[in-house]
């Protein structure tokens, strides 16, 4: 397959007139700019070419939860009452619905714009919490829905064991999630044989779901245990995690994982919203992506993450969409950028050097979103997966821009409506901004909801 395109971001920056050859595996195999269009490419006419982000952290099913919470039912609603709400939810999901929820949510990345994502994915069993006879049951479900929509995956079971620091038991609400150390391993054994019959793309993570969910000792058990892979964990989200972590074990929680924990470039710290200097830059140096997922961390009132520290200090991030409240990429990225001017009070703030944030802000999510999921991808580059997404350059919020303005208009002043194609591995799942199974994915969900609401 190639691809011509009049304009493209390649990784020497932006090129016309640019042919990218894909190969039958779906990896790039050249990119050649300064050409003319052959009979046999696929003319991108009116297009601008990108290399397409990843998602690095989702919780599939709570999209059909979505605006169901916006109801205050305490004096002080947080995150804590929100969290008793999803536990009552998932009790009344099947493997079927978390299958089409899923597909839904992965067509809806797709067309804002996702390449791929990385499911973090915890509601494991039976209501009561009795196994599947597959104990990867749900997962071979999330796995099937994301071939069904054509996004790329990492997939990332989550290790669940206690309801609270100190071996506190699960409650009623977290029995699905729960597995002993073995049973975990048994589970992501099954899940890496579903994954034998899925795309070469399709990687197989795990995520110990946080300090609070797991014991200090299983956490290192399993981590040697599996010692490839991403490994992606919830940490520092919220302040009564990070006060109830520094009584329990006498150290914040992002502190103790760096100390007892070989956190490395295979690791991604989910939020992280809560770090003291010392901690954001020994993060930094660490190698780890932190994931960030400005519209749910907003919508629960975690809080603002320090991006400006974070990148003064050389780290390095992704966007998530973790609820799925709102799929929005360029909401994420915008929302990013402007709570940071409301806490410093400045403007243009995520970016190291002079220049387009926009540009800067879809760079850093390209790259440590590629890394989170060990995703070879990222850039238009010969060898990596070919994750592309076109947008609309006729469109009016476009109109008489050129290079890094294109980036900054996308972001700051329109939306993922400008989506026009998305690629994912060379598997082109979108076309004129809308996934080419949308009638048969969206039915199946309105189908599932109805289920879910006469429940």
């Amino acid at each position: 397959m190639n691809l011509f395109a009049e304009l493209a971001l390649t990784p020497e920056g932006w090129a016309k007139n640019v042919r990218v050859t894909v190969d039958q595996l779906g990896r790039i195999s050249a990119v050649e700019s300064g050409v003319k269009p052959n009979p046999d490419d696929q003319y991108l006419r009116n297009r601008i070419l990108l290399p397409a982000l990843s998602n690095l952290h989702s919780h599939s099913f709570q999209r059909a939860m979505s605006g169901l919470t916006e109801k205050r039912l305490e004096k002080r609603d947080s995150f804590w009452s929100w969290r008793e709400l999803m536990y009552s939810f998932l009790e009344r999901l099947t493997p079927e619905h978390i299958e089409a929820i899923a597909g839904l949510v992965f067509m809806e990345m797709l067309e804002c714009g996702y390449a791929s994502v990385g499911e973090f994915h915890y509601v494991h069993h039976q209501r009561g919490g009795q196994h599947y006879a597959n104990i990867a049951e749900t997962s071979c479900r999330v796995i099937k829905a994301a071939q069904k929509a054509g996004i790329g995956l990492t997939h990332l079971p989550v290790f669940y064991m206690q309801g609270g620091l100190n071996g506190k038991s699960l409650a009623e609400g977290q029995l699905r999630f729960g597995n002993e150390r073995d049973g975990f391993l048994q589970l992501l054994e099954q899940a890496q044989v579903a994954l034998l019959k899925a795309p070469e793309d399709y990687l197989l993570g795990m995520a110990p779901h946080s300090l609070r969910a797991v014991s200090q000792e299983s956490l290192q058990e399993i981590v040697k245990a599996r010692t490839s892979g991403p490994v992606h964990i919830h940490i520092a989200e919220q302040l009564k995690e990070v006060d109830d972590v520094l009584e329990s074990y006498g150290a914040r929680p992002v502190e103790w994982l760096l100390q007892n924990v070989e956190v490395d470039s295979r690791w991604c710290l989910i939020h992280a919203t809560h770090m003291i200097p010392e901690e954001t830059q020994n993060v930094a140096k660490s190698g780890a992506v932190v994931g960030l997922c400005p519209i749910t961390e907003a919508n629960l009132g975690d809080g603002v993450f320090d991006g400006s520290g974070f990148l003064s200090s050389g780290g390095k991030y992704g966007i998530g969409s973790d609820s799925n409240v709102f799929i929005a990429l360029t909401e994420e990225l915008r929302l990013l950028e402007y709570s940071q001017r409301l806490i410093r009070k400045e403007r243009n703030v995520m970016t190291s050097n002079s220049g387009s944030v926009g540009r800067a802000l879809y760079n850093d999510a390209l790259l440590g979103g590629a890394q989170a999921l060990g995703r070879k991808s990222g850039s238009l580059s010969p060898g990596n997966w070919a994750d592309l997404v076109s947008l609309d350059a006729e469109s009016l919020s476009l109109w008489g821009c050129s290079d890094d303005e294109f980036l900054d208009r996308w972001i700051f002043t329109a939306d993922d409506s400008l989506v026009c194609e998305v690629w994912s591995a060379g598997r082109q799942m979108v076309a004129q901004g809308q996934h080419i199974h949308r009638k048969e994915i969206e039915q199946r969900y309105r189908s599932v909801i109805q289920e879910i609401r006469q429940d």
